[in-house]
């Protein structure tokens, strides 16, 4: 069976991208890389993706007045690619309807809180100023709204007694490293599908998918 060919997104240090990388070195993973694209020239995700072999690239997007421009060259770069799904890994980017559109049901996202709560930034410190004891991390399709779409998986941590932000940060990016490529393997697996805005996952998928809510860094 063909891998199905990811190209992700990235702003900044590309920890997760370094998970996926990580799972599409293993052979027998469903997914392949084929492109890491980047809105900033010195992110350390660039270099990350060299080093594994992957074709690494930027386009700056403060060279266009509307961002519908840049999508636009964005979207004809990752044509390009032979790309089937887009991964946003720490992409610091608002996606216009237009782009989201273009790739409905093939634009993940993986966002540090267990959505619907907490969308947008600072997440950690909004949730240890709400006394939540849960947290953790979610993958998502994209819609247009920000944070918003079908899930794909969660994975919850708790929040410890004397958890600062930096912590708190720390337990859930843990969590996320497992969560991200456990999610793209259940859609290129074809395992992961949306059905009126809710993601049905195949029965015999469906126990280790809700593992990773229990057991998200273990």
């Amino acid at each position: 069976m063909a891998k199905m060919k990811v190209a992700v997104l990235i702003s900044g240090r590309g920890s997760n991208l370094q998970a996926l990388l990580d799972a599409c070195a293993d052979e027998d993973f469903p997914a392949e890389i084929v492109a890491v694209i980047s809105n900033k020239a010195g992110a350390q995700g660039l270099e990350r993706a060299r080093k594994a072999g992957v074709a690494a690239s930027f386009i700056d997007h403060t060279l266009y007045e509307e961002r519908e421009a840049f999508e636009k060259d964005l979207d004809a770069k990752l044509k390009g690619t032979g790309a089937q799904l887009i991964a946003l890994a720490g992409f610091m980017r608002i996606l216009t309807p237009w782009f989201v559109d273009r790739w409905k049901d093939r634009l993940i996202n993986i966002h540090p809180s267990l959505l619907p709560s907490f969308r947008g930034v600072h997440t950690h410190e909004r949730a240890l100023e709400q006394g939540v004891r849960i947290h953790g991390a979610t993958v998502h399709y994209v819609r247009p709204d920000m944070d918003d779409g079908p899930i794909i998986g969660q994975a919850a941590v708790p929040v410890l007694p004397g958890d600062d932000a930096e912590t708190l940060s720390a337990r859930v990016l843990e969590a996320e490293h497992k969560l991200y490529p456990a999610c793209l393997k259940l859609i290129a697996e074809g395992k992961a599908r949306v059905t009126a805005e809710r993601v049905k996952i195949d029965k015999d998928a469906a126990a280790d998918a809700a593992s990773l809510l229990t057991n998200p860094v273990g």
